[in-house]
């Protein structure tokens, strides 16, 4: 992994880039815009999405997303959950023979209900041991300031996710290994879920122990679904599981909170969107097809159900709110 293509230069595609940058890794980001492709060549910056970052010369950037995957050994596909389907298919007649497909994305496909590793799988055309998946606490803007933070890598091929943790380690990223693609994977979707509620009690003024109280209860929501999919359950209690959850649901840089605390103040899910100014809160969606997916399967899933109510059915979120510990009280006893 000499040469590592980045596929889409926003926050986290940007600061993934820098992390493989600065351990020594020759990296080519593509950016949709021309612009924002030049000023990260010409000006070492990306002042659109990682504004007063300094990004290393070893990273390029381009909007030829051709030119970007030539010669990569590996690919980090770094859009949004429910576009990855799309822009993937777009891309993968340029996809290098044998390069490991990796997965920033952390959310379920509507419609299809499918896992981001899965979709990678399908559209690509590839081996599951060729997809791997990157998940933990992993605020962009933390890790592009190198403030010391560490992930999981998981992939079914344990030596490729070595591989892949050589090409990402430094002094202030480390990366840990997994073979559990599918707890990893459902952590990261459903702790954005989570942050939206966690978000909307922050909104509404609820202290520490409501948020303690929402973070527990989805981590076990979390973990039934998880158990329920043939996840190993000790993944839950690492970086991928409790790591990502306690760092999205606590922090004002994540996205999902924020969103979520722009309803618990009273706007509407189209204002809360305005708000974000075109960032993605992949929660929004994911709650609905995380809900439904549990249902498949037979979970009970409350907090999940009910922020897809609030963002999608009206439910006001004070309801949603002071409604969750008795409807869990149930869940707690099985």
């Amino acid at each position: 992994m000499d040469r590592v293509a980045v596929l889409g230069a926003g926050s986290w595609g940007t600061a993934f880039a820098k992390v493989l940058a600065d351990s020594g890794t020759d990296v080519v980001l593509w950016a949709r815009r021309s612009d924002v492709a030049d000023a990260i060549t010409a000006g070492r910056v990306n002042d659109d999405y990682l504004p007063g970052v300094a990004l290393p010369p070893n990273l390029t950037a381009t909007s030829d997303a051709r030119k970007a995957l030539a010669g990569a050994g590996a690919v980090v596909l770094a859009v949004p959950s429910q576009t990855l389907r799309e822009n993937l298919s777009g891309w993968r007649p340029w996809l290098p023979a044998g390069a490991t497909l990796v997965s920033l994305a952390k959310g379920v496909e509507l419609g299809t209900l499918k896992r981001m590793s899965e979709v990678v799988r399908e559209v690509a055309g590839v081996p599951e041991d060729q997809v791997a998946v990157v998940s933990g606490p992993n605020l962009a803007k933390e890790i592009a300031a190198e403030q010391p933070t560490a992930t999981v890598i998981a992939c079914t091929d344990h030596d490729r996710a070595v591989e892949l943790q050589h090409a990402c380690s430094n002094s202030y990223f480390r990366p840990y290994t997994n073979v559990d693609v599918v707890g990893c994977e459902l952590g990261g979707a459903c702790k954005n879920v989570i942050a939206l509620a966690c978000g909307m009690a922050a909104g509404m003024g609820f202290g520490d122990n409501t948020m303690a109280s929402i973070i527990t209860r989805g981590l076990a929501e979390t973990a039934r679904l998880g158990a329920a999919l043939g996840a190993d359950p000790l993944t839950f209690a690492g970086l991928a599981g409790l790591g990502d959850l306690v760092a999205t649901c606590a922090s004002p840089l994540s996205r999902n909170r924020s969103f979520g605390e722009r309803l618990g103040l009273g706007d509407s899910p189209a204002q809360a969107q305005e708000a974000a100014h075109g960032q993605v809160a992949e929660g929004v969606k994911s709650c609905s097809s995380i809900r439904e997916l549990a249902a498949r399967v037979g979970v009970d899933m409350p907090i999940t159900d009910g922020v897809h109510q609030v963002c999608h059915e009206g439910l006001d979120p004070r309801v949603l709110t002071t409604a969750l510990l008795g409807r869990e009280r149930k869940a707690e006893r099985q």
